[in-house]
């Protein structure tokens, strides 16, 4: 993404609504992200808000005109003033959603996906592209982007030993007190019976289409799938 350009008076102009001058990175124009985005102006500059104090799951509520509990909490909150987010504040934060679980591994995966341009940082644009997809794109590109976050290596393919960590990691993340009690092996059976459908070639790795194709095919596969959604 080519960054716009701020100067003082078009900052001036809209200080009350973004604070940009505030922060160190400074995010793209509003008309370009409304462009690019399936957001209007005006819930971009609530994501923009929620995005400096780093309130990832108040700013989600709003947008879907819902109010969850946990999002009450001013401890999921972490400040933000650089404009981006680093990985270990992901982890805090999903930390504090799942107190009964493990979070770090699935969060760390999540930051992954997030952070496009694997240099350790998330910007807002990158949130809230992600974002747009998984709160308003088509079953295609919430699916694409899925995959993305199942391919761990980024070289296009998933194997098994990949699906393994990310649903281990959700487990994880869940912690012992689900109900029903899930077994110790429930994540390798659920890979297990996952790859074999959706490795159609069986040569050994799941391609995109691969897994585009069986989620599509089997309303078990996109309802599990669709769990990270609810994880968000």
């Amino acid at each position: 993404m080519v960054a716009v350009g701020l100067n003082c008076s078009w900052g001036d102009k809209i200080e009350d609504e973004l604070e940009m001058t505030t922060v160190c990175h400074r995010p793209e124009g509003l008309e370009q992200l409304e462009a690019q985005t399936n957001f209007t102006k005006r819930e971009l500059q609530v994501l923009y808000r929620g995005f400096k104090n780093v309130d990832v799951c108040r700013i989600s509520s709003e947008l879907e005109g819902e109010t969850r509990p946990n999002c009450t909490n001013s401890s999921s909150k972490e400040e933000c003033p650089s404009g981006v987010v680093n990985e270990e504040t992901f982890k805090q934060i999903y930390a504090q959603f799942f107190p009964h679980g493990d979070a770090s591994m699935y969060a760390h995966y999540l930051f992954n996906a997030f952070d496009t341009a694997q240099n350790g940082s998330v910007k807002f644009e990158d949130f809230v592209m992600a974002l747009s997809i998984l709160l308003r794109g088509t079953v295609h590109e919430k699916l694409r982007w899925t995959f993305n976050l199942y391919d761990i290596n980024k070289d296009g393919y998933i194997n098994k030993e990949e699906m393994m960590d990310i649903v281990k990691a959700i487990y994880d993340m869940m912690g012992k007190y689900t109900y029903p009690v899930l077994k110790e092996d429930a994540p390798r059976q659920h890979v297990e019976v996952f790859f074999q459908k959706m490795d159609k070639n069986k040569d050994g790795v799941v391609t995109l289409d691969e897994f585009i194709e069986s989620c599509q095919e089997d309303d078990n596969i996109m309802r599990s799938l669709q769990l990270f959604e609810n994880v968000m």
